[in-house]
């Protein structure tokens, strides 16, 4: 399998070039991600236990899917690949966005927009991208990344405090 090539940004989120995945996390190039959160209609969230076999953040718990968006490719079609590849299943859309964030240490130098979709059909997880999943009331999740910050990917710990659920 080829590796994968991202869109290299500039601080504006403005392609400024193509390199390989390796090279881009390597140099520490400005790119982008998806990260989507997927609620139940009681309200839970699910959540993901990072693959050990992962090149960044293994055996970390993580929301319920993300990724990277792949060289010509825009964020919602990302949004839409990964939850495919990682879950199991398509929306037949887009998931709804909620904000954007710019790159910084804790989400790996990524531009990343943040997404929220409905799920209570199954999930059928990617062994080779996710250990397991959870699914966790808001306020147990919460409680959990304050308990144990360690256990927690660095990006869901960004993240989740900025959902205003």
């Amino acid at each position: 399998m080829s590796e994968e090539i991202f869109d290299v940004v500039d601080e504006n989120d403005h392609v400024i070039g193509q390199l390989a995945r390796s090279e881009v996390h390597r140099l520490g190039l400005l790119h982008r991600a998806v990260h989507i959160f997927v609620f139940n209609s009681t309200g839970q969230v699910f959540i993901q236990k990072r693959s050990l076999s992962k090149d960044r953040q293994p055996g970390l718990w993580d929301t319920s899917s993300s990724g990277h968006v792949d060289s010509g490719e825009d964020y919602d079609q990302s949004a839409r690949r990964e939850l495919r590849e990682e879950l199991g299943f398509d929306l037949g859309s887009t998931p709804t966005k909620l904000f954007k964030l710019g790159p910084c240490e804790e989400t790996d130098c990524e531009h990343v927009w943040v997404y929220r979709c409905l799920w209570d059909a199954t999930i059928e997880i990617n062994r080779d991208e996710i250990e397991r999943g959870e699914w966790l009331e808001p306020a147990e999740l919460t409680q959990r990344i304050t308990r144990c910050p360690t256990e927690f990917a660095s990006a869901l710990r960004f993240i989740w405090p900025k959902m205003n659920l």
